[in-house]
């Protein structure tokens, strides 16, 4: 122990970070060796460079900015469904598999646990990850081949998250098709540039931001077992979105055909100052540009037949190519690092802990978007398959996600004939679930006719 401080003690000293060992004496050797590998893992010389970065000004105003081609689904039906025979293809033979990104914890839903154990079904109050493991279940089922999932959560809710599903027996899914790992962090600094200490004998870390989900991939050994698996595509989507339509064959078979690397989904905007990130080409490359820094005569910009011209909004669900992620990670991780100003809780020389102003790094997973030799952009109707559950109230909350959920289940009863009383609205007036090992299309749902009621007449649960 004592050489391997000596020569962190030099290197700290020469990056003036030695002060992350203010507390060494009153340590004892169990947080000393904690400490010290903790100091270990940090690239002083990148965090010198970052922070160097972070003293420039590096707003800048995006060059030309374009729509992204995108594929409509929905819009023709016979390439729609030549595509989705290429993904139920995919499917049958083991090929697609699932990527849950599910670090967060509920905390801002007044949730105590992970956010994918959170309650979000209507009415039976199923959590986010049963939602998605019955979705599973339905597709091994219909195409007789498990779907791997590899389900990516973080240090602080890992052991909670394995544990639930422990407790669940894994929703009837086998446990050994599901694998899970943790995101990486990344040590943060202060407005000077110093390491910041969270304990005595730790240094404060962040996670290092979507982005780092396909470094993650790489590190944790889950893409050499979906190589070994023979899976070919990644389906990438995050823990808060109960709509999401599961390894989309149509979707992943457009991936396919098309020869994508990087492909992403997108709903159409609401209005032009919605605030949400939007597809475009930046320059001639493919990429995310936040609503902010669109300027305001292209952010009202419309098409010839009324629909906003950049209207891609960005919702996180994409197909990735695993040879793509193999790629990012050779000779070092390719994506690019964000500076974030946040207040940080730092521990200070006399042991209180307090916030101070700090600098936190983290990469956005659609910065691979311009890395990719090709790349794929589907809209997709917000109503079937975007309702996230982020906040405790008002937009994006339980309540707002429910009833989405609901008017979906409406639009399948009525595809077969059932009668669903409706607000003046248009909103289900009564609250709906549909359990996805009974049905999870309005083609289930008519196949299954005989079994529904013929009009809906209170909450109703189907399963």
């Amino acid at each position: 122990m004592n050489a391997t401080l000596e020569t962190l003690r030099k290197r700290l000293i020469a990056a003036q970070q030695d002060h992350v060992l203010m507390f060494w004496d009153s340590l004892g050797d169990t947080e000393r060796r904690s400490l010290l590998a903790d100091i270990a893992s940090v690239h002083l010389g990148q965090l010198a460079d970052l922070h160097r970065r972070s003293r420039r000004d590096s707003s800048s105003a995006p060059g030309s900015v374009q729509a992204l081609p995108q594929v409509v689904k929905g819009e023709d039906s016979q390439a729609d469904a030549a595509a989705r025979a290429v993904g139920e293809q995919l499917l049958r033979e083991g090929r697609s598999c699932a990527f849950t990104v599910a670090g967060g914890q509920g905390t801002r839903l007044g949730h105590d646990g992970p956010k994918g154990t959170f309650p979000a079904t209507p009415l039976q109050g199923k959590p986010l990850f049963q939602i998605f493991a019955e979705k599973l279940l339905v597709l091994e089922r219909r195409f007789g081949h498990p779907v791997p999932w590899y389900v990516m959560t973080s240090p602080g809710n890992h052991v909670d998250t394995t544990s639930f599903f422990q407790e669940q027996g894994y929703f009837g899914l086998q446990k050994d098709h599901v694998m899970f790992f943790q995101q990486g962090t990344m040590p943060a600094i202060d407005i000077n540039g110093r390491l910041v200490l969270e304990s005595d004998h730790a240094l404060f870390r962040s996670p290092d931001g979507h982005g780092g989900s396909l470094r993650a991939l790489s590190e944790s050994g889950a893409v050499a077992d979906m190589k070994e698996r023979g899976v070919e595509d990644i389906y990438y989507f995050q823990v808060d979105n109960p709509l999401v339509e599961m390894c989309d064959p149509t979707f992943m078979g457009y991936h396919r055909q098309q020869g994508s690397e990087f492909s992403s989904k997108a709903v159409p905007k609401r209005a032009p100052e919605e605030q949400v990130g939007i597809l475009v080409l930046k320059d001639g490359k493919p990429g995310v540009i936040e609503y902010s820094d669109l300027a305001d005569d292209l952010r009202d910009a419309r098409e010839d037949d009324g629909r906003l011209r950049f209207r891609a909004g960005n919702i996180a669900v994409h197909g990735i190519s695993r040879r793509f992620v193999e790629r990012l990670n050779q000779g070092g991780f390719a994506l690019p690092i964000h500076i974030a100003r946040k207040k940080i809780p730092a521990m200070h020389p006399d042991g209180t802990v307090g916030p101070v102003d700090g600098i936190k790094f983290e990469m956005f997973v659609f910065d691979a978007l311009p890395l990719a030799e090709k790349v794929l952009l589907m809209e997709v109707p917000r109503a079937s398959e975007f309702s996230p559950i982020k906040n405790r109230a008002g937009r994006d909350s339980p309540e707002t996600s429910w009833r989405d959920q609901s008017s979906q289940f409406a639009d399948w009863l009525e595809s077969a004939g059932v009668t669903v009383p409706r607000d003046g609205d248009g909103c289900p007036m009564h609250r709906i679930e549909i359990c996805p090992l009974f049905a999870d299309s309005a083609a289930d749902v008519r196949a299954r006719r005989a079994e529904l009621p013929a009009t809906i007449e209170a909450d109703t649960i189907i399963a």
